[in-house]
């Protein structure tokens, strides 16, 4: 059983996936490569001068396996419950269960609905600062909360505070997660040797 289930892998799924795991979270991602970003170029991400949203999605891609994701691409998640123990997503080739999920579906919020989240007038799904919804352990990134901000660098921030927020709650006090050079050196370096 992971301890967080991801469904989407845009850039708020991938920023989720790469801030759980790179913390020590058993992480699952479900990605159906529905991402807005294979239609998108980048000029106005921070740090990224100029790059294909196709090519963004890549190097992210590579980030999350990078740091021991269990990406499941092109397994679409088709359904998500919540059961005793946390939540169960349902894909074509079974079933996953998790302790946290979190929902990164851009403007599709079709799990979010069938799994019971409360809504806003605006049709978006309710989330406080945290973004978890109205269902216990369950969170909503991205274009899912915010009407009509479909931004990759909003739905990246949303997804990495929905991580965030799980690593808070499994580690306690209001966890962080922030390198510095000499840390960044002994990640890079444990990678590097896994790679070899």
């Amino acid at each position: 059983m992971a301890t967080v289930a991801i469904v989407g892998g845009g850039p708020a799924g991938l920023s989720a996936g790469l801030f759980a795991a790179k913390n020590g979270l058993e992480t699952v991602l479900f990605d159906g490569d529905d991402t807005w970003m294979h239609k998108a170029h980048l000029f106005n991400y921070p740090g990224v001068g100029s790059v294909g949203g196709s090519e963004f999605v890549a190097t992210a891609r590579q980030q999350v396996d990078d740091f021991g994701v269990d990406r499941k691409q092109g397994e679409e998640a088709t359904a998500v419950a919540a059961n005793e123990d946390g939540f169960t997503v349902t894909t074509a080739e079974g079933e996953y269960d998790a302790d946290y999920l979190i929902l990164a579906t851009g403007a599709n919020r079709d799990l979010a609905e069938a799994l019971g989240c409360e809504f806003d007038d605006d049709g978006t799904v309710s989330v406080g600062l945290d973004t978890e919804t109205s269902v216990a352990n369950a969170y909503a990134t991205g274009a899912m909360a915010r009407k009509e901000e479909w931004q990759a660098v909003i739905a990246a921030g949303d997804g990495a505070a929905a991580a965030l927020d799980v690593l808070t709650k499994e580690k306690g006090d209001h966890y962080h997660d922030f390198d510095t050079p000499a840390t960044a050196a002994d990640v890079f370096g444990e990678i590097a040797d896994d790679s070899a």
